[in-house]
């Protein structure tokens, strides 16, 4: 990302303590963010984590991840329309950024490394874990693999994930389920 990002998006003791309320206004936030540097602080500070550990899941690079990270939230300061009656704002936060991980899965597909180990957008794991996370995932096929991270990692209901899918509910729940079942036998095999 770019250098002093930091300065730009440091977190201060106020942007933990609007984090930590559950009552923060997403969508007004988001409302905002086109004119507010403020709105875009706190929405970046607060969703940053589950974006990359999304854009991770698809792109499987560190490097192309941060970008899409980046592109994301540049993208939300775009957003000329935003309907609050469409859902909460961090779906269509995590759909602007599923949106940009495929256009740069798509321009990157050939040079993607797919032996990349990585967190998940959680730096407080080991490297074992990591390495054990991304050979599980592997046996996922990508429409499955984004499923199970949008549920287990972004704690999406099924009903989000199928609208920034675009896929019905039911095929979302039948996905998660047969992949939470090839996770079960193939970790069983690893141990």
């Amino acid at each position: 990302m770019i250098a002093g990002n930091e300065l730009l998006f440091g977190e201060t003791d106020e942007i933990e303590i609007i984090r930590e309320n559950p009552d923060i206004d997403t969508n007004r936030l988001i409302e905002q963010c086109r004119t507010d540097r403020k709105s875009l602080e706190i929405l970046y500070n607060t969703f940053k984590k589950d974006v990359f550990s999304l854009a991770f899941s698809i792109l499987g690079d560190y490097h192309l991840s941060e970008d899409c990270v980046a592109e994301t939230f540049v993208r939300l300061t775009q957003v000329k329309r935003f309907s609050k009656s469409g859902g909460d704002g961090k779906g269509f936060i995590l759909k602007i950024a599923r949106n940009c991980a495929m256009e740069i899965h798509r321009r990157y597909k050939k040079e993607t490394c797919s032996n990349v180990i990585q967190a998940y957008g959680e730096a407080e794991k080991t490297v074992e874990d990591s390495i054990y996370i991304n050979q599980l995932l592997k046996n996922l096929s990508d429409k499955q693999r984004q499923i199970v991270v949008m549920r287990c990692c972004n704690q999406l209901s099924f009903r989000e994930i199928a609208k920034i899918m675009r896929s019905p509910e039911s095929t979302v729940k039948s996905r998660y389920k047969r992949a939470m079942d090839i996770l079960r036998k193939k970790a069983g095999e690893m141990q």
